[in-house]
């Protein structure tokens, strides 16, 4: 079967979207292990792209942070990086699930420091839901169904 182009090109796409059970997080969801869930979605070609990106800006700002004090001054280079959250101490992998987890939260949404929180304070349920990101962006978007062009007749 021929590959409908048009179809495809027109189709309205949707991130696939699936709550992750977190229930040693519940006192954090009104204490329900039942209600537990942090809802994800997968991501789009460019966020992977960002997140990649983003361990490279982990290294490099690093770098920079070092370069800008003099050796005598390490502690306070080793701090800085600490305090914008980057360094040799945060692994690549960290760094890409951290922008994983911060573009793919849906519910409750995420910024760096709840990112960088739930990595450090509840690391197995951090991987789990990256995980599930990483599985959904991989199944790719859905297809929505497409609204209709005109009017309805009476």
């Amino acid at each position: 079967m021929a590959f409908d182009r048009t179809a495809f090109l027109s189709a309205k796409w949707e991130p696939r979207t699936e709550s992750v059970p977190v229930p040693d997080m519940a006192e954090f969801f009104g204490g329900s292990k039942k209600d537990a869930k942090w809802k994800v979605r997968g991501l789009e070609g460019v966020e992977v792209g960002r997140a990649k990106a983003a361990a490279a800006r982990n290294r490099n700002v690093a770098a920079i942070l070092e370069g800008l004090v003099s050796p005598s001054k390490k502690e306070i280079a080793s701090s800085m990086a600490k305090l914008v959250g980057v360094g040799d101490d945060v692994p690549d992998d960290i760094a890409i699930r951290i922008e994983h987890f911060i573009m793919g939260s849906v519910e409750p949404e995420a910024d760096l420091e709840l990112a960088k929180t739930v990595c450090r304070s509840f690391p197995v349920e951090f991987y789990t839901i990256t995980t599930k990101i990483l599985e959904l962006t991989g199944a790719g978007h859905l297809p929505g169904k497409p609204k209709p062009s005109g009017k309805k007749e009476k």
